[in-house]
């Protein structure tokens, strides 16, 4: 049995494809285009993202549009178990993009991605920085839950899709910060679902800020978004590969003032044999319309050439570290694929 067969049935998906338009004919960029070497291009590429009702789905498929629309090609987002998965897909050579974050990542290009222990990922370049996945915690007002120490023993929680950076970091660190609870996996419209229903306790999400289950369960019932304390965020800090976070007020009706949370960064991905001009025009594109990103989703306020700097993971797709280098940004050249 082949490793991309057993990774579709471990991990339980069936994927869908948005397909943007092909389009053809553009106006944009017309010299640039025609003076790209296409040579080796794919007619159509998909990006792996996440499930419906997280940031992902919602940022991985716009910006696939996106990119659909300004290259001429055939694109779209497909639905999937989120970052363990995406980077197993991209690697196989399925999917052509994907996002991920850099926790998962380390696990990946060292041989030790819960999907395919032993294998390393090392068809995994990195494109560009997209925001950081804040760790946040969930529940009804009714239920009294205003912090995590009042998370009662044996709660049930809902910690996202099974293999997703949530269901891999958040039980963890709640373990860490000696919460004792139920495992419940799911897409995060579904866990939203079973959240009203009473069906579950808490919701443990990470993904990027707003959520939009979070901000559709606000529109629905009265929610409480329960943040760390000092000494919850120095424990998991510690203990884990993520940094100190704070979820402005501004971003949920909900909150009356800034949330301390912890985070993780999230990046692009490429597969590292794609050609290196659709790379370099991809991110280009990504990077000079800020804009047109932050239409897609507002966590795109951090996708600028500035943030690369966080990644010490993932090389660089080379189609994309000349992009950066051209406009003044340093890539150290071991951060290179070679």
């Amino acid at each position: 049995m082949s490793f991309t067969i057993s990774l579709k049935r471990i991990s339980g998906f069936h994927p869908s494809v948005l397909v943007g338009a092909l389009v053809g004919g553009l106006t944009f960029s017309t010299v640039t285009l025609a003076q790209t070497d296409r040579e080796n291009w794919p007619e159509s590429f998909t990006v792996g993202t996440a499930s419906q009702g997280g940031t992902y789905f919602v940022y991985g498929s716009g910006w696939a549009n996106l990119i659909a629309d300004q290259l001429g090609l055939s694109g779209g987002g497909e639905v999937t178990g989120g970052p363990t998965q995406n980077l197993a897909l991209v690697h196989n050579g399925e999917v052509a993009f994907g996002l991920t974050t850099m926790g998962p990542a380390r696990d990946a290009l060292s041989g030790k991605s819960p999907l395919a222990p032993g294998i390393v990922m090392d068809n995994v370049c990195a494109m560009f920085p997209m925001y950081e996945t804040p760790f946040s915690i969930t529940a009804l007002s009714d239920s009294g839950i205003t912090s995590i120490s009042e998370i009662p023993d044996g709660a049930t929680i809902g910690f996202g899709p099974a293999g997703s950076t949530s269901d891999t970091y958040f039980p963890a660190i709640l373990e860490e910060l000696g919460v004792k609870f139920e495992r419940r996996n799911g897409g995060w419209n579904d866990l939203a679902g079973q959240l009203q229903d009473g069906l579950i306790d808490v919701i443990a999400f990470a993904a990027g800020i707003p959520i939009p289950a979070v901000s559709q369960l606000e529109v629905q019932t009265d929610v409480n978004i329960i943040e760390f304390t000092d000494e919850e965020q120095a424990k998991a800090v510690e203990a884990f590969p993520v940094s100190e976070f704070t979820i402005p007020a501004s971003t949920y009706s909900t909150l009356s003032e800034d949330s301390d949370v912890v985070s993780m960064w999230n990046f692009a991905i490429a597969g590292c044999d794609l050609p290196e001009s659709l790379v370099y025009e991809a991110t280009r594109i990504t990077m000079e319309n800020n804009d047109k990103m932050r239409s897609i989703h507002r966590s795109a306020e951090t996708t600028v050439p500035e943030n690369i700097e966080y990644n010490e993971v993932i090389p660089f797709h080379p189609g994309a570290a000349r992009w950066y280098k051209e406009n003044g940004y340093e890539i150290p050249e071991d951060m290179i694929h070679q």
